[in-house]
């Protein structure tokens, strides 16, 4: 089912957290909404789940303004981050309410019932736990299972809410590469929150990146990193460097901004018209990678560049580097923005 969103607004007070949102997500598709607390993802969802009603605006679902419509109408499944299961309900249970609480007139047999359970839990690979309860299961084991309670309703629409932030980095990192795997088998319509730009570019055809209750980029995982649309996409998707123009600028005016991100920087010996001078300050290893930490001669701006472990090994030993020592750094590349002299929050920040 294909979703559009049209001139979407939402207030709370004063405070617009869905700004004239404009947004197409054709069918069977896997969005990601991505942006820092407060940009307005989760609102979002909920208004397309039609938890929320929008102060102005609709949302179609299939060419059907579905705006005024209940959220059982809508048919969609939402997966909450805590997963919201019963804890006095068996596994079995939780997956089979949904089915169970239907009208009379259209509530399946309970033969029909136990055997799209059954199949729910086989498809989730949780089948042998069925009888256990809530507490008894890990926190990855239940988010599947609140999954498998979103999909026996055969909702048209799977909306999740930052569904693995309650989780480790490890099983966080299990169950997102899981639920690609199912989304391609299953080919559902599907909008997942988060504010981890890591899971967004592993899991998502197409990121959603949002600020401050506007809609800043959307594009494919590939699109929005290398093809920034503007300074907040690029430094919310990953470290950058930030280098201002050596020019002096009267008060307003625009003035270039360079942006690098710290794997594209390459560490020479040589000073060039296209290199800047640094100390080296501080090197860790952080497994696989060597992350330097350097700081600018000409302004005492920091600047970070990341290498492969073997990589920073051999500079290091060819160039004799070691804190305090002076090198030269040479950017692959260099992503330019034009803005006026004040200073851009800091995504990360934001989180």
């Amino acid at each position: 089912m294909s979703i559009q969103v049209r001139n979407l607004v939402k207030r709370f007070g004063t405070l617009a957290v869905c700004d004239n949102l404009n947004l197409d997500i054709p069918s069977g598709e896997l969005v990601a909404l991505l942006g820092p607390s407060g940009s307005g993802k989760t609102t979002l969802l909920r208004i397309i789940a039609g938890l929320e009603r929008p102060d102005a605006g609709s949302v179609i679902f299939q060419g059907t303004d579905a705006t005024n419509t209940s959220v059982r109408e809508r048919n969609v499944g939402f997966v909450f981050q805590h997963y919201a299961l019963f804890s006095h309900m068996s596994i079995f249970e939780n997956v089979a309410f949904g089915l169970r609480v239907r009208p009379k007139e259209t509530r399946p047999s309970d033969a029909s019932i136990r055997s799209k359970v059954n199949e729910l839990l086989k498809l989730v690979q949780l089948d042998w736990i069925a009888d256990r309860y809530p507490h008894q299961l890990s926190g990855g084991q239940r988010q599947r299972i609140a999954l498998a309670r979103a999909l026996a309703v055969e909702p048209k629409v799977l909306l999740l809410d930052e569904p693995f932030g309650a989780l480790d980095a490890k099983v966080r990192k299990e169950l997102r590469r899981w639920l690609r795997r199912l989304h391609d088998e299953m080919h559902m319509t599907s909008v997942f929150v988060t504010h981890d730009q890591e899971e967004a570019m592993e899991v998502a055809d197409r990121i959603v990146v949002m600020n401050q209750g506007r809609i800043e980029q959307e594009g494919t995982p590939d699109q929005v990193y290398d093809e920034p649309a503007t300074p907040f996409v690029l430094q919310f998707l990953g470290d950058v460097n930030l280098f201002h123009s050596r020019k002096d600028h009267a008060p307003g005016e625009r003035a270039e901004v360079s942006y690098v991100r710290p794997h594209e920087l390459d560490i020479v010996g040589q000073s060039a018209a296209d290199t800047w001078t640094v100390t080296l300050l501080h090197a860790l290893t952080l497994g696989p990678n060597a992350r330097l930490e350097f700081r600018r001669t000409d302004d005492g701006g920091l600047v970070d560049v990341e290498l492969p472990r073997e990589s920073w090994h051999e500079v290091r030993d060819r160039l004799g580097l070691k804190p305090g020592a002076i090198a030269h750094l040479k950017p692959r590349r260099v992503t330019r923005f034009e803005r006026a002299g004040e200073e851009l929050p800091d995504p990360a920040a934001m989180i």
